[in-house]
């Protein structure tokens, strides 16, 4: 039986990102179309677009920039929302962390949803990947959904309110959100964590400039490490 390389693995993560472009694609299309309605210019967006690379956080700021908020209170509320992206990076750590540097500041840069929990998911299924292998997949991971998100945020700026809105792109952002985070809710801990930070959410909706996400987020990341201490004191195996 052949040995896989690298190769292959980077056409392996290429195929399994596939699915995703029926997110990325109407989720790039909608950021595109509401920057123009938000005044941005097409170069502005572009930028954006390409220096953030993160669908949610850009989509918040977004908002908030149409609100008036002020400066803090945008970079604030995008920082929080990528803040999963701090996690996500800890937990590539183990298998990407022996790469140089400049890859590692690649590697950050194109670690996004659909890139780590589909490389996390492949990692774990296959440990005995080498470094180069792994590095690899995700990149293939990246390699069309990449170019669809900088070509879908072109394209629906270009096209601004053409757009019927009978189409309903907004769909896109919590199917993705759904799809990516239901797999992993894999313990308990997970689904406290998932749980307390719904209803937290839920409760602080009224707070201003969606600072609610922030109160939520950290609720939900403080339940799920107390759920999960607490599993672990009674011996259960997480």
């Amino acid at each position: 039986m052949p040995r896989t390389t690298a190769k292959s693995y980077f056409w392996k993560g290429c195929r399994n990102s596939l699915p995703f472009i029926f997110v990325a694609g109407p989720f790039s299309l909608l950021f595109g179309v509401l920057a123009t309605e938000a005044g941005l210019k097409l170069y502005e967006m572009l930028t954006f677009s390409a220096s953030v690379y993160a669908g949610s956080a850009q989509f918040t700021a977004l908002q908030l920039l149409r609100e008036d908020a002020p400066t803090l209170i945008i970079l604030a509320s995008s920082l929080a929302v990528n803040l999963r992206v701090g996690m996500y990076s800890a937990s590539l750590t183990p298998y990407l962390g022996a790469a140089p540097l400049w890859m590692r500041a690649i590697v950050a840069y194109f670690t996004v949803d659909q890139s780590y929990s589909l490389s996390v998911a492949q990692y774990e299924l296959v440990p005995e990947m080498t470094l180069s292998e792994r590095l690899a997949y995700f990149f293939g991971t990246n390699a069309i959904i990449a170019p669809l998100w900088y070509s879908g945020t072109l394209v629906g700026a270009i096209l601004g309110t053409g757009i019927p809105e009978s189409f309903a792109l907004d769909f896109a952002l919590p199917i993705a959100f759904l799809a990516m985070v239901g797999p992993m809710l894999r313990t308990p801990a997970h689904i406290v964590a998932a749980f307390v930070s719904i209803i937290v959410a839920l409760l602080c909706v009224s707070i201003p400039y969606n600072l609610g996400l922030l109160v939520a987020g950290t609720a939900g990341m403080m339940a799920g490490a107390r759920a999960e201490q607490f599993l672990i004191s009674r011996g259960v195996k997480i």
